[in-house]
């Protein structure tokens, strides 16, 4: 990995020839310099999640699901229940007739219900932290798209502003050396002309900045700081992470995991519904005291009963099916899922593959045109050029440092795209 990280490093930064106090420069050769540390991509992601509504119940649903396999560990479906009951003829005979009967109902387990529904507890568990991470790497997905986007308006307006920069310069000397008598008047108006289109073209990048923060500051509940570094997360080290490597998805995709747990979690519950074709019975432990006239003694009886409710038919059959019906659309959806995320890496390997290759051929033109910028520069000063060129030089060494710009940015994009479609969060 380290040699990977140089050769990027020099493709990116090396042999370039930047302006002095360029912004720009500042910018773009921070851009692969810390490869090991935590980048602000990672940071960013950490605050918009903690902002999201799965983060802010996932405790709640824990608890729930901790409390639902408790309840399936314990020795009865249901708690216990106390049951009392008084009679008397006092209302009618007043002979003194009386019976209390005090005794206590235990539900109980139906043969194989208590096994499944601790399997069913123990899959909803395991679904729940899957939908977990499906959720961030949904968000990720979100605030990788609007991190670059951002970051490409920011490269853009600091370019537009060095290209302000140097028209202002250029179009200082213009002035100077025509009021000197070296140069036309309309010399003047070109330089005023390029300084002025400048100027427009940094208000169009300021536009196009403010737009891209709102996305980001929905995101994260405040703008993105403005002086954070343009630095890609690192390359990925799993056994899938070679893009030009045969297509594979592991089995932990945050993308895939949810559909698969939610189908084991579905065939739970239809095993589960399958033991439950009756009510719990229950089994009755009771005291029953009673007397025939007043002044007898009391007769105590120890009653045992059970209750065995019958079958619920249709309704038992209804949602047998519907849990059967669950579980083969969740495979489906996992299948689905499957095919569009080996299509979505394959494309996305593509991608880095081009941005790499982009980033190679806008090094070398910057530096081409850097350096015809400098050659036509001197050549002005000395009078051995007119401004038509001058501007020209200007012109292409402005665009040849823009495409660099974009270059890196969509390196970056490409490069978080890649960790995307692998699964992997913001790091």
């Amino acid at each position: 990995m380290p040699r990977i990280v140089s050769s990027l490093f020099r493709v990116s930064c090396g042999g370039q020839r930047l302006a002095r106090n360029s912004t720009t420069a500042l910018l773009l050769c921070s851009s692969l310099v810390a490869w090991a540390t935590e980048t602000p991509l990672a940071q960013a992601f950490a605050t918009a999640w903690a902002h999201q509504p799965e983060a802010q119940s996932a405790t709640a649903r824990r608890e729930a699901l901790r409390a639902a396999q408790d309840g399936a560990r314990r020795w009865t479906p249901e708690p216990p229940v106390l049951e009392t009951s008084v009679s008397s003829d006092r209302p009618w005979r007043r002979q003194g007739a009386q019976s209390l009967d005090i005794g206590v109902a235990v539900p109980l387990w139906l043969p194989g219900q208590r096994q499944r529904s601790q399997a069913l507890a123990d899959a909803e568990a395991v679904a729940l932290e899957s939908q977990q991470r499906a959720a961030q790497w949904h968000l990720a997905a979100t605030l990788r798209e609007a991190w670059w986007a951002w970051q490409q308006a920011r490269l853009n307006l600091a370019t537009a502003r060095d290209q302000l920069d140097n028209h202002q310069r250029l179009a200082t000397d213009v002035r100077r050396r025509v009021a000197a008598g070296e140069l036309a008047r309309a010399d003047q108006h070109q330089a005023e002309g390029a300084v002025a289109a400048a100027q427009a073209a940094v208000a169009q990048a300021q536009a196009e900045l403010s737009q891209r923060v709102v996305p980001l500051q929905g995101l994260l509940g405040t703008p993105p700081d403005p002086a954070l570094e343009v630095q890609p997360e690192p390359l990925p080290e799993t056994p899938a992470a070679d893009p030009e490597g045969p297509p594979a998805l592991p089995e932990d995709h945050p993308a895939l995991a949810p559909w698969r747990d939610q189908a084991r979690a579905a065939e739970q519950a239809a095993a589960l519904i399958d033991t439950e074709s009756r009510a719990n019975p229950e089994l009755t432990v009771g005291l029953q005291s009673d007397r025939g006239t007043r002044g007898e003694r009391y007769d105590q009886r120890l009653v045992l009963g059970v209750r065995w409710p019958f079958g619920t038919g249709s309704r038992h059959v209804a949602r047998q099916h519907a849990a059967q019906a669950e579980a083969q659309q969740a495979w489906a959806q996992l299948e689905q899922a499957r095919l569009r995320l080996l299509a979505e890496r394959e494309a996305s390997a593509q991608r880095l593959a081009a941005a790499r290759a982009q980033l190679a051929a806008s090094q070398t033109r910057q530096q081409l045109a850097q350096e015809l910028r400098s050659f036509v520069e001197k050549a002005f000063k000395l009078g051995e050029s007119d401004l038509p060129t001058r501007l020209r030089a200007e012109a292409e060494s402005a665009e040849a440092t823009r495409q660099h710009a974009r270059s890196r940015i969509e390196l970056a994009a490409a490069l978080s795209a890649w960790r995307q479609a692998l699964g992997l969060l913001p790091q």
